[in-house]
């Protein structure tokens, strides 16, 4: 006799109900502490997305952090194989950020005036993760340390970013083991320091697109490479389009000029040899 249709209930009693002396759904995500972690500073109805968009960020801001860091490393150990895998999921952790501006978008600056005043000082400018990102892509600027000076444990943490090996560096490093000639340099640069162009490091990039049969793995790393920038870019492009958006030309809550900072941002570019070489191919 062929099997019933299944129906809600029959399903449902498939199920675990009692979880007295287990873990749950719940306990697992520790969602009690998750859910209960929003709290606006007004009874505007569209401060609720505010707070929700930008926690969900700084959550997927964690999971960049830490396949970033897996790359680095593994770089580090010439195992490019998982490096790709988390460069890739880097980049697709990316593409749920920069949709996350879409809905954003959908308030009014009406909507966000009814309760601008409530956030005081605070800005997504002060984002510590944001910040370790830019440090681990090679954007090192000590002075971005100073808005977490009132929370030693995260300034020293950024601090130990700071004074890391960036991922490009790493990067170029390998390149070195490989035998492409690259300037000494610029592999005992200063690590404190934002990355610059150098001509040697763009010649052996050259040197890798002109003949990616032969360096396959490294050719692969240099596109995974120019996805997440791109992808970060994006990311930039979107923030800017939706703080005009929203509130215009104003200045930033966090002291900036806003919009003008944002643009200003989009100039700034991580592995600057890997854009640099398109235009010698």
């Amino acid at each position: 006799m062929p099997d019933e249709p299944a129906t809600a209930a029959s399903l449902a009693a498939e199920a675990f109900t009692d979880f007295a002396g287990g873990m749950s759904y719940s306990d697992y995500l520790h969602l009690d502490t998750l859910l209960s972690a929003q709290h606006p500073c007004s009874d505007e109805h569209d401060e609720l997305l505010f707070v929700v968009i930008h926690q969900a960020s700084e959550l997927w801001m964690k999971i960049v952090l830490h396949e970033l860091d897996h790359a680095r490393r593994q770089i580090s150990r010439d195992e490019l194989e998982p490096a790709f895998k988390s460069l890739a999921r880097v980049s697709r952790v990316q593409a749920q950020m920069i949709q996350s501006w879409d809905v954003l978008s959908t308030m009014t600056p009406a909507d966000y005036s009814s309760f601008r005043d409530s956030l005081g000082q605070s800005s997504g400018f002060q984002s510590a993760q944001y910040r370790l990102i830019e440090f681990l892509l090679g954007n090192k600027q000590a002075q971005m340390i100073k808005p977490h000076a009132h929370v030693p444990a995260m300034a020293a943490r950024l601090q130990a970013a700071l004074e890391t090996p960036s991922l490009y560096d790493e990067a170029i490093r390998l390149l070195d083991r490989r035998g492409l000639a690259i300037d000494a340099d610029i592999l005992n640069r200063d690590v404190t320091l934002p990355t610059k162009a150098n001509p040697s490091v763009q010649q052996a990039w050259l040197e890798i697109y002109r003949d990616p049969k032969r360096y396959w793995d490294l050719y692969q790393l240099a596109e995974d490479l120019v996805d997440v920038e791109d992808a970060f870019q994006q990311w930039r492009f979107r923030h800017l389009r939706t703080v005009q958006r929203i509130m215009g030309f104003k200045r930033g809550t966090g002291g900036t000029s806003g919009a003008g900072y944002l643009s200003r941002a989009l100039e700034i570019v991580f592995f600057p040899d890997l854009w640099e070489l398109r235009t010698s191919l």
